[in-house]
């Protein structure tokens, strides 16, 4: 993969994600093509867990302004964007953003698009492109009134103020908040601990969650008694269930197939 953003496959089945675009790791096109080719690699050949980061004190800036222009320009961003983006939620494991400073426009939709998000004290998140006199355009509109409601979302973007870690974790923003020196570590083992379990039923989980919340609540319990029969064709649906009966809760020691 380009040196734009990094991919360690780690032993412990953690894949690491980092954006490498000094000094701000701005999310340029060429940026975006990286982070939309890292994405396919773990979606064709899926670790256990993923984490996501960027610099400790910018974890992403957000779009390239220098990149900007007119109606063309616009489209061009805003398709490298959520191919990208897109790509990352996708990824069919358990997605943890560890945030770290500004996380900001793109930055935020960066981690939005993950499935969890854990901050440094010092994390700042915001959707600042109205005060540039435009929009998100990367997802922005959407996740992030999915995450924090419609009214809260609206506020954030149209006053463009930035959020910091406290208010983050109080609005859902943030999942969870730890120091700054704590950050990685805790995001590592978290991913590590998921990359351990039952990482096909995690699979299912996910999809079952972002694709029900689509659409209504009977489409919703239809997709999950599908997928319900469905884990029953996984190798670790017979161990846990037979770990549990001999062992109790807990116990199963489980392959990922």
């Amino acid at each position: 993969m380009a040196d734009l953003v990094l991919l360690d496959r780690r032993a412990d089945g953690v894949a690491v994600v980092t954006l490498n675009n000094p000094k701000v790791n701005a999310l340029s096109q060429a940026v975006l093509a990286d982070l939309h080719a890292v994405a396919r690699d773990l979606i064709g050949n899926p670790p256990g867990a993923v984490v996501v980061t960027g610099g400790e004190r910018i974890f992403a800036a957000g779009a390239d302004i220098s990149e900007f222009g007119g109606p063309e320009e616009g489209r061009g961003i805003a398709e490298g964007f959520h191919r990208a983006l897109d790509a990352v939620a996708a990824i069919p494991r358990f997605v943890i953003a560890a945030v770290s400073g500004y996380a900001l426009g793109g930055g935020c939709e960066l981690a939005l698009a993950c499935d969890y998000r854990i901050a440094s004290e010092r994390a700042v998140f915001g959707q600042p492109e109205i005060l540039l006199g435009i929009i998100p355009g990367g997802g922005g509109t959407q996740r992030l009134p999915r995450v924090v409601g419609a009214s809260r979302a609206k506020e954030m973007m149209i006053t463009g103020r930035q959020v910091r870690a406290d208010e983050a974790l109080a609005i859902g923003l943030a999942d969870e908040v730890v120091a700054p020196e704590a950050l990685h570590e805790r995001a590592l083992a978290l991913a590590a601990e998921a990359a351990r379990g039952a990482v096909q039923a995690q699979a299912l989980v996910k999809r079952a969650v972002d694709e029900g919340i689509e659409t209504d609540l009977g489409a919703g319990l239809g997709l999950e008694r599908r997928l319900f029969e469905q884990v029953f064709h996984t190798e670790d649906s017979r161990i846990g269930v037979q770990s549990f009966l001999a062992n109790g809760p807990g116990k199963a020691e489980f392959t990922g197939r």
